[in-house]
């Protein structure tokens, strides 16, 4: 558990993470041409898009799902030529914004995606326990107000997850953007 009091000092932006789902990339496009409005004092906010090959040919992917490839075993795997591109994209994204459950990944991950589901603006969460996330979570939620922003718990207590914000210490996933 987290404590409440965690200063963030990383914040990673990511977009593209499914190629054909452009707000994040959008997004993600303008803030690396102008950052002035997702920058703040003593925080280090990058903005990345994460599967360019994918967001290029407008496809989800090229040859494996990039939100599914940061587990222990793919981010690990000897880079060779026959290394799909998501595995190896992955492992570039762990070395730049983690490595993954250490001390030096980044703070936070925000990962922004589209659903064809009518879900509106969704927060997703991994962890119940993190209270920096719940503490987020409810600052989000009281800035959109009065706009409704369902939160979506994708808890399970054995299940690491092999998402991408999950190289991050507090990730949250953003849906319907």
């Amino acid at each position: 558990m987290s404590s409440p009091c965690a200063r963030v000092r990383r914040v990673g932006l990511f977009g593209g993470t499914h190629g054909n789902e452009l707000s994040g990339v959008l997004l993600v496009r303008h803030w690396q041409q102008d950052g002035a409005e997702i920058q703040r004092p003593g925080v280090e906010v990058k903005p990345f898009l994460t599967n360019p090959r994918a967001v290029e040919r407008c496809t989800r992917y090229i040859d494996c799902d990039l939100n599914r490839v940061f587990d222990p075993e793919s981010l690990g795997r000897p880079v060779v030529e026959d290394i799909p591109y998501e595995v190896r994209r992955a492992q570039e994204i762990n070395h730049i914004f983690g490595p993954k459950g250490s001390d030096d990944a980044y703070d936070l991950i925000f990962d922004l995606h589209n659903t064809t589901s009518n879900m509106g603006g969704t927060i997703i969460l991994e962890n119940s326990r993190d209270d920096f996330t719940i503490q987020m979570v409810h600052y989000i939620k009281n800035a959109l107000a009065p706009e409704p922003c369902p939160v979506l718990l994708i808890e399970h207590p054995s299940l690491k997850y092999a998402t991408t914000r999950s190289v991050a210490k507090h990730p949250i996933g953003k849906y319907q953007i």
